[in-house]
């Protein structure tokens, strides 16, 4: 896969750069490889920023931002152009002074101490480059992805664990996602998640999560074998996200625990087509799409910014103990929901370009 070397460009034919800070005046990214005639406006890209924006809950961080997207170019007339498009979210309430304690600090657990000696120079200000609030513009670019893939693609998101409470997967049901502020398929779990959820944010604590997001309707044949296999690309994507620690396909770790006989998703025909009896290997043999669901899990660590006190050193090289004020998430894994299922829209309509390209397909 190719990208820039400074690491803010991902994708291939599809792809996008990110820019901006988290306390700077705006964010935002250019959208390459877009076809063009597609009907794109911001009222397409709107309702996916606003899953992700804020201060929606007691449980997410009190900062309060519209997220409100503006397309500078490569739309016209309602249509894209085939040329780049520009996406601009601007930052309404960014507060670079409350963290002006931080300018020498190293907070344990953030990108602090490795951006400085990566670059000799760090923006303080929430972190900067290293803050979830660039996962805004992914989500922004996976809503213009989903325009791509088109409707019969549909990708879903859930909360599966915070911390180490886990959902039921009997009583899993999609319609209940959107009814907590967690994006959990369990509503019993859900409820008991908020009374554990709110201990953790009035000790100013926090929790880590783990998120599932499912792709149906994906065709079968997407992933180009060996280096740029679709489950790699993916595992690539959801690691590039804030906080992720770890990425699984279909079955998993699981899967060191299944026999071969387990394992083996059988096949039957039924009706002229394939029918696989199981999807052990979350839609994807070879590193190529077999048709059925996609399924990615990823884990979120807890968020680093907490009240207690830790051991840290500063960049003079002191020994200091610090403690991060400020708004924080208590479980920055909600959030990130809609980030994964953007990211899973971007590798797909990727792949669906490259598909298309190889097979000699217009769009």
């Amino acid at each position: 896969m190719s990208q820039a070397l400074s690491g803010n460009t991902f994708g291939t034919l599809f792809r996008f750069t990110s820019w901006g800070e988290s306390h700077g005046p705006a964010i935002g990214c250019v959208v390459d490889g877009t076809p063009p005639l597609i009907p794109l406006s911001e009222a397409d890209i709107q309702p996916w920023l606003d899953k992700r924006k804020p201060g929606q809950s007691r449980f997410t961080t009190p900062r309060r931002e519209s997220d409100a997207v503006k397309i500078l170019s490569g739309v016209f007339e309602g249509k894209t152009t085939g040329t780049p498009i520009s996406l601009l979210i601007e930052n309404e309430d960014a507060r670079g002074k409350d963290y002006d304690a931080l300018k020498e600090a190293f907070r344990p657990g953030h990108a602090d101490y490795t951006y400085w000696k990566k670059y000799g120079i760090r923006d303080h200000r929430g972190g900067g480059r290293a803050s979830a609030r660039e996962t805004a513009v992914r989500v922004a670019a996976g809503a213009v992805a989903r325009k791509i893939l088109g409707p019969s693609v549909v990708i879903r998101g859930a909360l599966i664990q915070i911390g180490p409470h886990k959902i039921d997967r009997a009583r899993w049901d999609w319609n209940a996602v959107e009814d907590n502020p967690f994006w959990c398929p369990d509503r019993q779990a859900a409820q008991q998640w908020e009374g554990f959820l709110d201990d953790v944010r009035k000790r100013g604590s926090s929790a880590g999560a783990a998120i599932e997001v499912v792709a149906s309707g994906v065709p079968a044949g997407l992933g180009e074998p060996i280096y740029d296999k679709l489950d790699s690309d993916l595992a690539r994507a959801m690691m590039s996200i804030n906080a992720v620690k770890s990425v699984e396909i279909g079955a998993g770790t699981a899967a060191a625990a299944l026999s071969g006989e387990e394992n083996a998703d059988e096949m039957r025909m039924r009706d002229g087509q394939v029918e696989f009896l199981s999807n052990h290997a979350g839609g994807i043999l070879g590193g190529i799409s077999t048709g059925q669901d996609v399924v990615v899990r990823f884990a979120v660590k807890p968020t680093s910014s907490i009240l207690t006190p830790r051991r840290s050193v500063d960049a003079l090289g002191h020994d200091i103990d610090i403690a991060t004020k400020g708004r924080h998430d208590p479980c920055v894994g909600i959030r990130a929901v809609p980030v994964g299922e953007a990211m899973m829209a971007i590798v797909l309509a990727d792949h669906l370009l490259r598909q298309r390209a190889y097979r000699g397909e217009g769009a």
